[in-house]
């Protein structure tokens, strides 16, 4: 637990300006650039102010700044979106955490979902006490996204629609199929329910599974929501798919090609 300590006149006015010229994280190369000095000297003077505790390090060569009412550096993210975007782009903000943000469940979960294009070692990192579960999606899956304004970044994030798409495509995103089933009857309720965005989302994706869990869920969940049912079966991909995969399924519904657990069997083949 790092206290601060003091700046001299020409470190503060540095810093200040450093503060003043990014936007929510400060790399090694930004602030050679910003104050004009060589890379080392500049990771040198970000090391020391971490050091007095004005920074707060991220991971090598990238930090945050310490709001000034905080007595000690070891403080939480203020926004982890913001960290997410800096260490995780080309991606977007996805599952529970963009369910969240659209209003589409009431649950509170303490880590952040995060589709990217990278292919981490660790995909459940730990960052300043903020944990961040990791995807590794196509580049040709960065569709269906919405950059929000985060203080100064733009942060991407999926819609509504590709949101509660994801979340059937791996029901593991949106915390199990239970919230999942939750999320996509929020969905249907809401403002911003489309069926045909809904559908090209889900054809784009191009994961079979989707119809498969999606005809199921709203003949199972929704039914007075048929208009979804055609498509559902007009894109119907041979073999079978499980309900939700992290769950055993004893039951198959053969309609719709899905095992399913034995507590949803109602209504099946």
């Amino acid at each position: 637990m790092q206290a601060l300590s003091g700046l001299g006149k020409t470190e503060r006015k540095r810093l200040t300006e450093l503060i003043r010229h990014t936007k929510g994280t400060i790399s090694v190369s930004e602030a050679a650039e910003t104050l004009q000095v060589s890379s080392s000297d500049a990771a040198k003077m970000l090391a020391r102010w971490a050091t007095k505790g004005w920074l707060s390090r991220v991971r090598r060569g990238l930090y945050v700044p310490v709001p000034i009412e905080s007595r000690i550096s070891d403080v939480p993210l203020e926004d982890p979106w913001i960290i997410a975007e800096r260490l995780f782009s080309p991606g977007y903000i996805g599952g529970w955490s963009a369910a969240e943000y659209w209003g589409l469940t009431e649950q509170i979960f303490r880590s952040v979902v995060v589709m990217t294009t990278r292919k981490p070692r660790d995909r459940t990192p730990v960052i300043k006490n903020t944990k961040f579960i990791i995807h590794t999606v196509q580049e040709k899956a960065l569709f269906g996204l919405k950059p929000i304004w985060r203080g100064q970044v733009k942060v991407p994030v999926s819609d509504p629609a590709r949101t509660v798409i994801d979340m059937i495509s791996d029901p593991g995103l949106g915390g199990g199929i239970r919230p999942t089933a939750d999320v996509l009857l929020n969905y249907l309720k809401s403002e911003f329910r489309n069926l045909d965005l809904f559908i090209d989302y889900a054809k784009r994706l191009g994961n079979g599974a989707v119809f498969k869990r999606l005809g199921f869920l709203i003949e199972h969940l929704a039914p007075e929501e048929k208009a979804f049912l055609p498509a559902c079966r007009s894109e119907l991909t041979k073999g079978n798919a499980k309900l939700d995969p992290a769950l055993p399924a004893e039951k198959l519904v053969s309609k719709w090609r899905l095992w399913v657990p034995q507590k949803w069997e109602k209504g099946s083949d």
